[in-house]
């Protein structure tokens, strides 16, 4: 392992300097999401991951971030989750100089794979252990305030894309999305139905969630790629309906070959640590809409803002109404598969 000067691979040892001052440690590419930079370092004999967020520069939001992961590193739970690392300062944040003003932290390496798609055993096992982190997120009492506001309000949380300018974007698509007009008219249709559901969502039990569960967000046991062995990016933890957290794993799962097999895996593992109440697994057809809703919007506002070029925006557009679809299709049978939670 070899020094490294500050400046020399821009930002990133601006960054670990601020984590390891003697100036020794090793970069290496890791993988990006789409909402952050990736990179594994080697450093003091170990392995760490350093990330910079690159859609906000709230401090607040990777604060309270790190709180809860402080809180559920106290826990007993059955499957790891990030520990971030502390500055020389003690501070978990670092604010990049290069003019950015981008925000970087770094976390302890967790050892595993990504599960593999189709793995059913590996749903059933990551259905085990969202029930448990549900059962640990509903204990968890932070005083700081939440950072994102419930899915329910999509409406005010993306603030390019407000109702009147999303309906004539997916009517009126512009020459770029050509292609892709269809698609946008077909989720716009289900915007402006789906709205009407909205209110009703408020009355369900609600506590802190993770929010973005996946397999990409998850890593094997290393002894066991059947077994869920952590459960990775909380960056967008908040307070939202405690079904919604079984809804977005479902909603994931919903156009794999298997879907049907990864799905039923999925809610027996859930249903057999957590029950929810019947009006909840009712709803969760409808939060998986809701979710895949919000991640078009999600992205059609990094559009609008210039952070993500037309190229991410059709793939986007492609997959929601994909979705949409493949819910509209299995809406009657997923019906049915949630009695498994109640």
């Amino acid at each position: 392992m070899k020094s490294r000067k500050v400046g020399k691979t821009v930002p990133f040892d601006f960054i670990l300097q601020r984590f390891f001052p003697s100036g020794c440690w090793e970069i290496e590419q890791g993988h990006s999401g789409w909402n952050n930079t990736t990179r594994f370092v080697r450093a003091n004999g170990r392995r760490w991951v350093l990330r910079i967020y690159e859609t906000h520069k709230d401090e607040d939001k990777v604060r309270f971030e790190h709180r809860l992961l402080e809180k559920l590193n106290e826990v007993n739970l059955s499957f790891r989750v990030p520990r971030p690392a502390a500055c020389s300062d003690r501070n978990t944040i670092v604010r990049l100089e290069d003019g950015t003003e981008r925000l970087a932290c770094l976390f302890a390496y967790l050892e595993g794979e990504r599960p593999a798609e189709g793995n059913a055993a590996a749903a059933h096992s990551l259905g085990e252990a969202t029930a448990e982190l549900i059962y640990a997120l509903g204990k968890l009492n932070l005083t700081e305030a939440a950072a994102y506001a419930p899915y329910y309000e999509m409406e005010s949380s993306y603030p390019w894309c407000t109702p009147d300018k999303v309906a004539r974007f997916c009517e009126e698509a512009p020459v770029e999305l050509a292609e892709e007009a269809k698609a946008l008219r077909f989720i716009g249709e289900e915007l402006n139905a789906f709205r009407a559901f909205l209110p009703r969502f408020r009355t369900l039990p609600h506590q802190l969630i993770h929010g973005d569960i996946n397999f990409s967000n998850c890593l094997s046991a290393p002894d066991n790629t059947d077994r869920i062995g952590s459960i990775l990016d909380f960056e967008f933890c908040t307070r939202d309906l405690r079904a919604m957290e079984i809804a977005v794993v479902v909603s994931g799962f919903l156009d794999a070959d298997n879907g049907r097999e990864m799905i039923h895996a999925f809610l027996r593992g859930a249903g057999s640590r957590v029950r929810l109440s019947p009006e909840e697994a009712e709803a969760i057809p409808h939060l998986i809409r809701l979710r895949t809703l919000d991640v078009f919007l999600h992205f059609l506002n990094r559009y609008f803002d210039g952070v993500d070029g037309i190229a991410v925006l059709k793939e986007q557009t492609t997959s929601a109404s994909s979705n949409l679809r493949k819910l509209n299709e299995e809406s009657e049978w997923l019906a049915t598969a949630v009695e498994a939670l109640y």
